[in-house]
């Protein structure tokens, strides 16, 4: 992949709620525009249209407009129609849901390859819980907490949505088998880690964004505390 000119955010649950307010005022101005469209395809058994309502009813709050893109099983996400509107949007939202249906629809297709080339182009992608995981490479799996293989748009990194909130012993596990190559950091709610066309992460929202690294202590971050993500080397 070229070097992305978009902007990345990866967001720890909880989409669409006043906490994000800030992050996504901020990533319509890096938009440059009021079109969202949403990909519910996490939601695919869990009310899909539902999940597009509310991030209409969100955006245009925020004198944003949404386009929902029923994309649900394999076979939406090589629809020519489908794919021209990922490849044209300028924010792209990845709602929440299963990350491991996200990845059997997005994993290969057109749909995920014009996703990309928006993102290098400069578009906005911004994804919360299971899109948040599966865009990174390792990918922690919800069946356990260990690891497989995510679409790796970032590499050597892993995220762990819902970090304050998960139970405690899968937390442990995950962060036992962490790889020796890879950073997993862990978000809490209506928390991202945000990269920028120049390449530097940085925090946004109330909650933190925990670091770890094979051998080495905890990191905890907060918006506005640049340092800790600064030596991050995540691509």
């Amino acid at each position: 992949m070229k070097q992305p000119t978009g902007t990345l955010a990866l967001l720890g649950g909880g989409e669409w709620h006043e906490e994000c307010r800030t992050l996504d005022e901020e990533l319509l101005a890096a938009a440059r525009g009021n079109d969202v469209v949403v990909l519910p395809t996490a939601a695919a058994f869990e009310q899909p249209d539902q999940v597009v309502e509310r991030a209409a009813t969100w955006f245009a709050s925020l004198g944003a407009q949404v386009t929902g893109l029923a994309v649900l099983n394999r076979r939406d996400a090589e629809r020519d129609d489908a794919v021209t509107v990922m490849r044209d949007a300028s924010f792209v939202y990845i709602a929440d849901g299963s990350p491991l249906h996200l990845r059997s629809v997005l994993k290969g297709s057109a749909l995920y390859d014009a996703m990309v080339a928006a993102y290098t182009r400069g578009a906005v992608i911004a994804a919360s819980g299971a899109g948040a995981t599966l865009l990174c490479d390792p990918m922690v799996d919800p069946r356990g907490g260990a690891y497989t293989v995510g679409l790796g748009l970032v590499g050597d990194l892993a995220v762990f949505p819902y970090h304050g909130s998960v139970a405690e012993h899968m937390r442990e596990r995950t962060i036992d088998l962490l790889p020796a190559e890879a950073t997993l950091v862990g978000l809490d709610e209506c928390t991202a880690i945000v990269r920028a066309a120049d390449g530097e992460w940085r925090v946004v929202g109330p909650g933190e964004a925990t670091v770890y690294r094979k051998g080495e202590a905890p990191i905890v971050a907060r918006a506005g505390e640049l340092h800790a993500l600064a030596a991050l080397s995540f691509r």
